[in-house]
């Protein structure tokens, strides 16, 4: 923890762009549910948040993926018989602080008093040091997330400690804080951010690779196709 500067857990990191063909696509969605299924209890009634300002194209991942994600814990409730294959999934989109006056980590705390989820998934856009990643990676840790603090904005941290129960963090790094670098004409002034410029395509297909990975990942026998029919 001293040496890297990052609270200890599980880390695992994908290196990729999500394909826009279908076949390499899926299995892109298959390697993303299986590493998120081996981070998360069995069986788990998971709660998923998608963090970040939808109003910020680089920021909006989280928001994103939450439309390609079957939620189930009221159809459970509804028709317990028809859905009884299905995992207990529910959503949030807590939003920022600067539109909600609240924390992030607050609403979820709420969330969770009072549903009561084994785990929560936290999907968020992260800030990048290299510029190839931006885009093209994925990290997954057991060891939550604190948003905004790529990018200088640090806000409550979202883990097992504020939320009580374990938390899966996804962070996308669709951003490059370029503020204070020395570039051959001088130093790049505070607040510069580096995001690709179709930031808009790639957050709509990262936002449905990720939601797909974790629809697979909870619940098991889907593929992308099956799943994409329940979103419809």
């Amino acid at each position: 923890e001293r040496a890297l500067g990052k609270p200890r857990g599980t880390y695992v990191t994908l290196e990729c762009m999500p394909a826009h063909e279908p076949a390499a696509f899926a299995a892109q969605s298959a390697l993303l549910s299986r590493h998120i299924r081996a981070l998360l209890p069995v069986g788990a009634h998971v709660l998923v948040a998608g963090l970040g300002n939808e109003a910020v194209t680089p920021d909006a991942v989280g928001p994103e993926a939450l439309r390609n994600l079957i939620v189930t814990r009221h159809l459970k409730r509804t028709m317990p018989e028809v859905f009884a294959p299905f995992s207990t999934v529910s959503a949030i989109a807590p939003g920022v602080l600067g539109t909600t006056g609240m924390e992030s980590a607050e609403l979820l705390a709420a969330a969770v008093r009072q549903i009561q989820p084994d785990a929560v998934i936290a999907v968020d856009a992260v800030a990048s040091c290299e510029p190839e990643r931006l885009c093209a990676a994925v990290q997954l840790s057991t060891a939550g997330i604190t948003p905004g603090s790529g990018v200088g904005n640090a806000r409550a941290a979202i883990d097992r400690t504020t939320l009580g129960v374990p938390v899966l963090a996804i962070g996308v790094p669709t951003v490059m804080d370029l503020g204070g670098r020395r570039m051959k004409d001088g130093t790049i002034p505070a607040g510069m951010i580096l995001t690709p410029r179709d930031i808009d395509a790639k957050i709509k297909l990262l936002g449905r690779w990720i939601g797909l990975g974790i629809d697979l990942a909870l619940h098991e026998g889907l593929d992308v196709e099956t799943a994409e029919c329940f979103l419809a």
